[in-house]
């Protein structure tokens, strides 16, 4: 497809947002992923039917022959657009919604910021996530035979890990909030709350991330933020 093309299903895309069509998401209340794009769901202004998935219940419906027909890789979220199509992968979702519906931008400044703050959000998404994702401590927990404690120790060791190097990176960058980035959420936050949510579920030390905890106190500020948390879920436990 040429730019061109791409170009003008965009704008149709965002004239049929702006005539109140909806989206549907494939949302668990529990997923970081799903959480993230039901934030940017929220800062977009974008109505979504929310179609949630239990990850857990009778094995997992995610495993379900229905649910595979709608994501073949049985993962939460997939969004459906007004056109039919399924798209999957919460950062691939959140950069088309940042397509149809510009403002306000989730990747703001001029290319190098927005490669910082595609940066911060892959740091979460790519290394930090998939280490500590529910199939894994699945996995860690069932055929591995690893006992509770120390698949905690594991799940807390990464995010540690990870949180340490964004925090070093805001700490030289001389941050000065109130978000990540300036003065609006961007990606960046719409991947770290989720990640600090699980953090704290997870019982891990946020003493030495102290402006990771500013960021997050400043999204939770925000209604975008609250009425995407899982405990503000119709799914929510």
């Amino acid at each position: 497809m040429d730019d061109r093309r791409c170009a003008r299903q965009a704008q149709r895309k965002r004239e049929a947002f702006q005539g109140g069509r909806d989206v549907e998401l494939y949302t668990y209340f529990r997923s970081s992923a799903a959480y993230r794009v039901r934030i940017a769901l929220n800062l977009k202004g974008i109505e979504a039917q929310l179609l949630p998935v239990h990850l857990v219940r009778g094995g997992g419906e995610q495993h379900g022959e229905a649910y595979r027909g709608v994501n073949p890789a049985g993962l939460v979220p997939a969004l459906a657009t007004d056109s039919g199509a399924v798209l999957t992968q919460s950062l691939a979702i959140c950069e088309y919604l940042e397509e149809i519906r510009p403002e306000p931008p989730l990747l703001p400044g001029n290319c190098e910021q927005r490669g910082a703050i595609r940066a911060f959000a892959l740091s979460i998404a790519c290394d930090i996530h998939p280490l500590n994702n529910s199939r894994v401590m699945k996995y860690l927990g069932g055929e591995l035979g690893i006992d509770k404690p120390r698949v905690d120790i594991w799940y807390r060791h990464w995010i540690s890990l990870g949180f340490a190097a964004l925090e070093a990176g805001l700490e030289r960058a001389n941050w000065q909030g109130p978000f990540a980035f300036g003065s609006a959420p961007s990606l960046a936050e719409i991947c770290l709350v989720p990640q600090m949510y699980n953090a704290r579920r997870f019982e891990t030390d946020l003493e030495d991330f102290p402006r990771l905890v500013a960021i997050d106190a400043a999204c939770n500020a925000l209604q975008a933020f609250r009425d995407a948390a899982p405990e503000n879920q119709q799914d929510a436990e």
